[in-house]
């Protein structure tokens, strides 16, 4: 017995000494709590262990960043009507966008056919690269197209010749090329919708890509073909460069694309959406082609220069010619054509109380009238007129 309790008064003594070699040699932490002569002889009381709780990290507010929008999606093309109106597309890449957008919207229309004539890196100046004037007139011998839209000038901020890009000489020939590819048009019989150039994101390329679109518009009033001004389409409130803004549907949408200068796809379907409505004074859905009668055809006024009118809104600028008076002639006067005091008085004279004979209820009557009943009698004159209180009796 006295061998037992030795045995156990040794062991109670290395039990810290056994602990502690336990801990150096598997790394366990264990928690500082007292030890009995229980626990060494039949281990320890399995006690619940404390629940576990996790740290989560302080919720953060989701940056509000606006969807994706959505890919353009072109409905299937539907078979095209022999003698369907050829639209031609032609200008630099913003015409290559555009007649991608212009293909979606005329795709169910069997009347009307999308010709891609963009060119990349293209433009009135670089006519080594590409002479568009050139091309235009391939296109016009083989009747090519009925209809052209055309939209360019982002690559012509170029030197001509030895002249500075916008200085006088380089507006002077650059008006030049612009004329001599509105003048080609106009022989040929082609109406030509003209689109104006937005505005750029970097300040100073949009402030001389502006100064060359007011160029095209100067062109095109002067040749008297439809322009369609599109800046402020595309710009905020304060009228400064947007990438953002409403689609067809009003919901916002990315406009231009990353580069600050091309349209997104929802931004070429809203640039179609502005040039339909000048299309729709040329292209009514029709098969027929369109045609262009000029009332000085044959004669030689036919080539020169005519100022448009001047109507307001984008309406069609019509080319035509007035009547031809002496300058010495005198118009007649009034009183050739109207007699003011007639030298026979009439049989009947009016009286104002007929416009008053109206029955009740017609458009006419204006709240009083008579009734259908009542018959003009001659010698009384005109039936009584009845009037009609606030409750319609």
């Amino acid at each position: 017995m006295r061998r037992i309790f030795t045995a156990l008064f040794i062991v109670f003594l290395a039990a810290p000494v056994l602990e502690t070699a336990l801990v150096a040699q598997e790394r366990i932490v264990v928690s500082q709590q007292r030890r009995t002569l229980f626990d060494l002889l039949f281990g320890p009381q399995q006690t619940t262990p404390p629940p576990q709780t996790t740290r989560r990290a302080p919720a953060t507010q989701p940056r509000a960043t606006p969807p994706p929008a959505p890919a353009a999606i072109a409905p299937d093309a539907v078979e095209k009507n022999e003698g369907a109106t050829r639209l031609a597309v032609f200008g630099d890449s913003l015409a290559v966008d555009l007649a991608k957008a212009l293909q979606r919207a005329f795709a169910e229309d069997p009347n009307m056919i999308i010709i891609g004539k963009g060119v990349g890196s293209s433009g009135f100046v670089r006519d080594d690269f590409y002479d568009w004037n050139a091309a235009l007139a391939e296109e016009i011998a083989a009747n090519s197209f009925d209809l052209a839209v055309l939209i360019i000038g982002i690559n012509d901020r170029q030197p001509i010749g030895g002249a500075s890009p916008l200085s006088d000489e380089w507006k002077a020939a650059y008006l030049e090329r612009l004329n001599e590819f509105l003048g080609q048009l106009r022989v040929a019989g082609k109406p030509i919708i003209w689109v104006g150039l937005p505005p750029m994101r970097a300040p100073t390329y949009s402030a001389a890509i502006s100064e060359i679109s007011s160029l095209h518009r100067l062109a095109s009033v002067t040749a008297g073909v439809e322009f369609v001004d599109i800046y402020e389409r595309f710009t905020d409130e304060e009228g400064r460069f947007t990438s953002r803004g409403p689609d067809l549907n009003g919901n916002d949408a990315l406009m231009r694309k990353s580069d600050g200068i091309h349209f997104s796809a929802a931004g070429s379907d809203k640039l179609v959406f502005f040039i339909n409505q000048s299309l729709r004074l040329y292209y009514r859905g029709g098969t027929v082609s369109i045609e262009i009668s000029d009332p000085l055809e044959g004669t030689d006024a036919q080539t020169m220069v005519r100022p448009p009118f001047q109507g307001t809104g984008q309406v069609r600028l019509l080319q035509i010619a007035g009547a031809v008076l002496p300058i010495s002639s005198e118009p007649p006067r009034a009183d050739e054509l109207l007699l003011a005091t007639p030298d026979i008085p009439p049989a009947h004279p009016f009286d104002i109380r007929m416009m008053l004979n109206a029955p009740r209820g017609r458009a006419d009557a204006f709240g009083v009238g008579i009734e259908p009943s009542l018959e003009e009698s001659a010698d009384n004159g005109p039936a009584l007129v009845q009037g009609v209180n606030a409750a319609g009796q």
